[in-house]
């Protein structure tokens, strides 16, 4: 996708949405915010950077009556320093506006989040409320200054046993990233609750319960293979897997009408082929009439009487006598 100019387009379902978030993270968003769900937990929902969509749609997918769901993001608004704004002219400036984030959105939602527009630093100033949220994602730049405030954003905003989801924690293109996500477990008090490959999901609470649900397998799909580690004292379950038994997200409000036309063109095309057939076949039938009346002309069939009753020496002598 980098470098190419993004069309927005009505998506069909999520993975119409371009992104990057595979089904062991849509899972397991799912799986924390409906465990929290569950437990009767509430509280607001917060995604720092959202690209176009594909995880915040999910994340909005389990707004409760009451509670707000923020989503920051500079989208196609000039980046607050040089390299940040490096880092999005590599992989985002071409693809990433608010205008398409929105009709993605919109496109499984009734109402958009609260937008802001903004570099997530601005989250710091005190606009946030404090202990107020239960879920927030972290996925905006990769600079680690820009990663430990955002995580110091999210700690000071978080619930006691609320969670936090790090983008890229072990990318080799997004070292900063790795080195605030461990700065925070080691020296801030952050506890690991899992890993998987693209995020780390961890809370500034108790661990352990989510641990035990999820080790007793509690709502996961058939196809999340799960191990533990233990990381100096920081015992972690890490996923791996196949999606087997992972639920499809829902389709879009677009997806009968897309599938209407899909069977349209479909249709038309097997016209046109079916078309293109009989014409085919039409013709070969006019070739093969055309080729047996030309046989059937009297000449021609006083050819073939010569050639087939005249003896080879007589045939090859009228042969050379009319050649010369």
């Amino acid at each position: 996708m980098q470098g190419e100019a993004h069309q927005p387009v009505e998506p069909a379902d999520l993975n119409d949405v371009p992104g990057w978030f595979w089904d062991h993270d849509r899972h397991s968003f799912e799986w924390f915010l409906a465990r929290q769900e569950k437990a009767g937990v509430t509280g607001d929902l917060m995604e720092m950077g959202a690209y176009l969509g594909r995880s915040a749609i999910v994340i909005g997918d389990h707004l409760q009556p009451g509670e707000t769901f923020t989503v920051c993001d500079l989208f196609d608004s000039d980046a607050p320093d040089d390299e940040n704004a490096a880092e999005m002219v590599m992989s985002y400036r071409k693809t990433l506006t608010r205008s398409a984030f929105e009709a993605n959105y919109l496109s499984f939602h009734d109402e958009l989040p609260e937008i802001i527009q903004a570099p997530t630093g601005i989250l710091a100033d005190g606009r946030l409320a404090s202990r107020s949220f239960r879920f927030i994602h972290i996925d905006a730049s990769h600079l680690y200054e820009h990663v430990v405030g955002d995580i110091q954003v999210a700690r000071a905003a978080l619930q006691e046993q609320g969670v936090v989801v790090l983008d890229d924690y072990r990318s080799q293109h997004t070292p900063g990233v790795a080195a605030a996500t461990w700065e925070a477990v080691f020296n801030h008090g952050l506890k690991p609750i899992l890993l998987t490959e693209s995020k780390f999901y961890g809370t500034w609470g108790d661990p352990e319960p989510f641990q035990r649900d999820l080790l007793d397998r509690v709502g996961l799909a058939a196809g999340c293979e799960l191990g533990i580690e233990t990381i100096n004292g920081h015992r972690f379950v890490r996923m791996v897997g196949t999606s087997e038994g992972i639920e499809p997200f829902r389709p879009s409000r677009h997806s009968d009408k897309l599938a209407a036309e899909r069977a349209r063109r479909e249709a038309e095309e097997s016209r046109r082929a079916l078309r293109e057939a009989q014409d085919e076949a039409a013709r070969d039938l006019a070739e093969r009439r055309a080729r047996a009346a030309e046989r059937r002309r009297p000449v021609n069939v006083a050819k073939r009487a010569a050639r087939d009753l005249l003896p080879p020496v007589v045939t090859s002598a009228i042969r050379r006598a009319r050649r010369g």
